[in-house]
């Protein structure tokens, strides 16, 4: 910031107008753009429908919270940029990449921020950096679960049948608990919450991520 801001630690709209101006952004990139980035790095469709999957639930949850749905959606779109290619460098990777394409910092700090504890030190700090940071395993989790599932899709799914298997840290043991948790905590919302709004933003693009299953 070019000033100091001194702001009562109650005065959480003043707070709030002080993250708005710290996470400015100067250049949007368009969705269709940061596809093109994707798909330049990232080939493999179980990968791609992962990015596609949290895209959706990002953009959902910037309806929730009135914020621009593709800049959202563009932040999960990209999450995971050098996986693919560079999964020993992942972050670090994909913030050369996207420093070298003149991509805004909004979306480098939280693509560095979903990986926060694991491979940076980037905390989240804005509402969009908590929420990828949060749902980025959980998405995980519910696709797992909804291959296994008989009707093969997240339309049915309900809450309840997250929260079985996420108490199960046998099934799809890859996925951070951890970190969702720490996320629930960062946004001061409970775990259930965040788990049915997640499959909401899933259902939106159930087919697109290859969820609708056997379902109509």
């Amino acid at each position: 910031l070019s000033r100091v801001h001194v702001v009562p630690l109650c005065d959480t709209v003043a707070i709030n107008q002080i993250l708005q101006e710290v996470f400015k952004m100067e250049k949007k990139l368009s969705r269709e753009e940061a596809w093109e980035l994707l798909t330049e790095y990232t080939k493999t469709p179980a990968l791609r429908k992962h990015a596609l999957a949290v895209e959706a639930v990002m953009c959902h949850f910037a309806r929730l919270n009135g914020e621009d749905e593709e800049v959202w959606g563009v932040a999960g779109l990209l999450h995971d940029l050098d996986y693919e290619k560079f999964p020993e460098e992942h972050c670090k990777k994909a913030e050369e990449i996207m420093r070298e394409r003149g991509i805004d910092d909004v979306y480098i700090r939280a693509m560095n921020c979903h990986a926060y504890g694991i491979c940076t030190d980037t905390k989240p700090e804005s509402k969009m950096e908590m929420v990828l940071f949060t749902i980025d395993e959980l998405t995980g989790l519910i696709n797992a679960l909804c291959l296994m599932r008989p009707s093969k899709s997240v339309l049915d799914l309900e809450v309840k049948s997250v929260k079985k298997k996420f108490k199960d840290r046998s099934f799809a043991a890859g996925v951070n608990r951890d970190v969702v948790r720490s996320g629930c905590e960062l946004l001061g919302m409970e775990l259930d919450d965040i788990i049915r709004e997640t499959i909401e933003g899933m259902k939106l693009k159930a087919e697109e991520i290859g969820l609708k299953g056997n379902l109509s």
